[in-house]
């Protein structure tokens, strides 16, 4: 079956991004209830982290599936977990269109979607009717015209947290204007503070999304913000704003970059974090991920989870299982008898 996905995956490529988007998306709804349960992998694979037991290291990132449609569908192509969203409490249209573009001579996408989706309601109609019992996490943001956008997050996890195994939240998308200066260290305590007071206790595990494109001061403040918090973990990265020696005509497109070129950065990154950090929380590694070497060395760097999206744009979702099983392959051939003990051995 994801062999009919990955050939579909090359003709949607014809259409334009935004277009080839929606329509991957609502074919993989139509499609999964007739997906066959993905079955038993390797039980060396298996990843502990938030009180969770995922099957495998590799998640879906945010951004696919805006206002989980189709996260059972897509956990059917074999993903560990699966992150919807980004969702922010009222419904939003997002930037003008164009806003979506392949830069397919650098294996890479810019977008400037501008948190477009449904709202929180749609997605929690979504989330409550799911069949399957995969793990599903759920990624929020704050409208661009809010007056009060820490409050937003608050209305979001109050809404979402109970549907959700896991809330991210999203300070570093680089398409509304202001969010990032979430990240400084004043702002990103009183938000934390927020939702953890709104949680209570050791409720549903929080997860901070932070941009790539940070000094070191910056991540001290994070590491120690994070630290000092108690949230369970870190992605590190979202989309950068810089342009790394890219190829493509579409170089200069606003917005943020994801794909290949932001594999070396993002992985610096997330071996930095892990220095300030050790294994204080769990580090989840996003950016450029292509197959199973570039998974492998976001676990090295510190990552015990990992997340994926751009690389299907090009590869199709027959991906996931070529990674998972080149992972495997890789932790016998350095004889590591799990994840677990690869995790920052790098």
């Amino acid at each position: 079956m994801a062999f009919i996905f990955d050939s579909a995956a090359r003709l949607l490529r014809l259409l334009p991004p935004e277009t080839a988007h929606y329509a991957t998306l609502r074919l993989a709804r139509a499609a999964g209830p007739l997906l066959p349960a993905a079955g038993p992998g390797d039980p060396g694979l298996t990843v502990r982290a938030f009180g969770l037991s995922f099957p495998n290291p590799v998640g879906l990132a945010a951004g696919f599936d805006k206002d989980a449609v189709a996260p059972d569908a897509m956990a059917k192509f074999g993903f560990g977990f699966v992150e919807c969203g980004t969702v922010t409490p009222r419904p939003q249209a997002g930037n003008p269109r164009p806003r979506l573009f392949r830069l397919s001579e650098d294996r890479a996408v810019i977008n400037r979607m501008g948190f477009n989706n449904g709202g929180m309601e749609a997605a929690a109609r979504h989330l409550k009717a799911r069949r399957a019992g995969g793990i599903v996490g759920i990624n929020l943001g704050a409208n661009k015209d809010s007056e009060d956008r820490i409050a937003d997050y608050v209305r979001g996890f109050e809404r979402l947290a109970p549907l959700a195994d896991y809330v991210t939240v999203n300070i570093s998308s680089p398409n509304t204007p202001g969010l990032r200066g979430l990240q400084n260290r004043e702002e990103l305590t009183r938000l934390l503070g927020r939702l953890l007071a709104a949680r209570g206790g050791r409720g549903k595990p929080i997860l901070l999304k932070i941009a790539p494109d940070l000094d070191d001061q910056a991540m001290d403040d994070i590491a120690a913000v994070v630290r000092e918090s108690g949230i369970e973990g870190l992605i590190v990265s979202n989309t950068t704003i810089a342009r790394p020696g890219l190829k493509s005509p579409l170089a200069g497109e606003s917005g943020g970059l994801s794909g290949k070129p932001l594999f070396a950065p993002s992985t610096d990154m997330l071996r930095q974090m892990r220095a300030r950090l050790g294994d204080a929380v769990t580090l989840v590694g996003v950016g450029g991920i292509a197959s199973g070497a570039d998974a492998y060395a976001k676990i090295r760097a510190g990552a015990s989870l990992v997340q994926l999206y751009t690389a299907l744009v090009y590869e199709g979702p027959g991906l996931v299982r070529r990674i998972t099983r080149e992972l495997s392959g890789l932790l016998a051939r350095d004889g590591f008898a799990d994840i677990a003990a690869a995790v920052g051995a790098g």
